[in-house]
């Protein structure tokens, strides 16, 4: 396994090693001892699965009190992932990072509380985005950033992305700014 930091303080890109013959492949997701030996989070409250046709586009998420962080992978296709650091007093407050999770890269993101998380669905072929989360999910406190804000200018790499009502709905980091507390404050 190898872990490789982001330019974004928390965020950590993740390799598996895959082990594969002629009959296919096999990959261990987490495994408790190698994440706590490699100083990443082992305690988990539940599992998610989401199915996404190609050109849907979902995000940008986050929930606060309590914080939630996420370990992402692709159990199926790819999708091109997308973090916001919206944690107050961080230095990258504002910025994005985004990288393509795969499949064939057998390959993960850890994206600590404080962050909004957004994806899209690359080429021809549905995906399958596999979550563990630190903590349970809670409708009344999530909340998320409009994936198309011009002041974060992320470059998603489709053309005409398939958006829920929901997600269109979102406001801006400017809106955010002055509209909500800072995540961290929500603890």
């Amino acid at each position: 396994m190898k872990i490789t930091p982001t330019p974004i303080e928390g965020l950590k890109v993740i390799e598996l090693p895959v082990h594969q013959d002629s009959r296919g492949y096999f990959l261990e997701f987490f495994h408790t001892e190698k994440f706590r030996n490699l100083d990443l989070p082992t305690n988990f409250f539940q599992d998610n699965l989401s199915h996404s046709q190609p050109n849907v586009l979902r995000g940008l998420h986050y929930q606060k009190n309590p914080l939630q962080g996420k370990l992402v992978g692709v159990t199926r296709g790819r999708i091109w992932d997308v973090t916001v650091d919206l944690r107050k007093n961080s230095p990258t407050f504002g910025q994005h990072f985004s990288l393509e999770l795969s499949e064939s890269q057998a390959n993960l993101i850890w994206i600590p509380g404080g962050f909004a998380h957004g994806f899209c669905v690359l080429g021809n072929e549905a995906a399958d985005v596999f979550y563990k989360v630190n903590c349970p999910y809670n409708s009344t406190k999530e909340g998320g950033i409009l994936w198309s804000d011009s002041g974060l200018n992320i470059k998603w790499p489709i053309e005409f992305p398939i958006v829920s009502e929901k997600d269109k709905a979102l406001i801006t980091l400017h809106e955010f700014i002055n509209t909500e507390k800072y995540l961290h404050e929500e603890n």
